[in-house]
C-alpha cells in the first residue's frame, strides 16, 4: 500500500475514533441527570426500606408485647376464678363459724354450771377419799376453782383441765405409791413413809420402822400396826418406789377393824 493511502486510512480512524468520543462525551454528559436522579432514587428507596425495616421490628415487638399481655391477662382471669372460688368457700365457712359461735355461746351457758358442779362434786369426794396427798390434791381443787373465775382460759380448756383432774383421781386407784412427808404419831410430829395401795390401803411407817398404822375410814383416822407388819411395809415401800421387782403384798386394807399394836 502507498503512503499516501495509508495516511488516508490513519486520519479517517482519527476521525472516526474523535467523533465516537465526542458521541459518547455528549451521551454521558445527557445521561448524567438520569444518573442523579436514578441515585435519588435509590437512597430514597434505601431510607425507604430502613423505615419498613425499623417499623416491621417495632410491629413485631409490639406483637409479641400483645401476645404477653394476652397470656397474662388469661392467666389473672384464671387466678381471679380461683381467688373467687376461694373467697366464697371462706365466706360460706365464716358463716359456718359464726354459727358455731352462736351455739358455743349457748353450750358454754350450760357446760360452766356443769363444770362448777364437777369441781364441787370433786372436792368432796377428796375430802371423804383416803387422806394421801391431801396438799396435793387440795392445791389442784383450788387451781381449778381460780381457773374458773378467769378470762384468760377458754371454756375448752377449762372442761379439758377438770376432765384431767378426775382422771388423776381416777388413776389413784389402779396405781401404788410411796412418798415421804410428816405425820402426828403420839402426839409428835415426825417423817413418816407413806405407802398407797389403790385406795385399798394407806400406811404409814416411821423412818426408824419401829411404828406404822393403816388408815381406817370408818374411825376416820390411823389406826397403830404391830411390829409384825414391819418387814412387810419395809418391802412394799421398796416395790412401790421400784427398788425391788413386782411381788405380791401383804398388807392390812383399810377394812381392817380388828388390827391392834403389840
Amino acid at each position: 500500500m502507498s503512503l499516501s493511502r495509508t495516511l488516508k486510512v490513519t486520519v479517517k480512524t482519527s476521525v472516526i475514533a474523535t467523533a465516537i468520543a465526542m458521541s459518547t462525551f455528549t451521551q454521558a454528559n445527557s445521561l448524567k441527570p438520569a444518573i442523579n436522579a436514578s441515585k435519588q432514587i435509590n437512597q430514597s428507596a434505601e431510607k425507604s426500606q430502613q423505615k419498613i425495616d425499623s417499623i416491621s421490628d417495632d410491629i413485631q415487638t409490639r406483637l409479641e408485647q400483645f401476645k404477653a399481655i394476652n397470656k397474662e391477662i388469661e392467666g389473672l382471669e384464671i387466678y381471679n376464678k380461683q381467688v373467687s372460688a376461694q373467697i366464697s368457700d371462706q365466706e360460706a365457712t365464716m358463716q359456718d363459724i359464726n354459727d358455731s359461735i352462736d351455739k358455743i355461746s349457748v353450750v358454754e351457758r350450760q357446760v360452766m354450771p356443769l363444770m362448777t358442779r364437777m369441781i364441787d362434786g370433786l372436792e368432796q369426794f377428796i375430802a371423804l377419799d383416803v387422806p394421801f396427798l391431801k396438799e396435793e390434791r387440795s392445791e389442784r381443787i383450788a387451781s381449778l376453782k381460780k381457773m374458773m373465775s378467769s378470762a384468760g382460759s377458754s371454756p375448752a380448756d377449762k372442761f379439758r383441765r377438770v376432765l384431767e383432774a378426775y382422771t388423776i383421781e381416777l388413776d389413784y386407784g389402779n396405781t401404788i405409791e410411796a412418798y415421804t412427808s410428816t405425820l402426828e404419831v403420839d402426839g409428835v410430829e415426825r417423817d413418816v413413809d407413806f405407802l398407797r395401795v389403790g385406795r385399798v390401803a394407806f400406811i404409814y411407817q416411821t423412818k426408824d420402822g419401829k411404828q406404822s398404822g393403816v388408815w381406817q375410814a370408818d374411825k376416820n383416822e390411823f389406826v397403830a400396826l404391830s411390829s409384825d407388819y414391819r418387814t412387810k411395809i419395809t418391802k412394799a415401800l421398796r416395790i412401790a418406789r421400784k427398788q425391788l421387782a413386782p411381788d405380791l403384798l401383804s398388807v392390812p386394807l383399810l377394812t381392817a377393824k380388828n388390827v391392834a399394836a403389840e
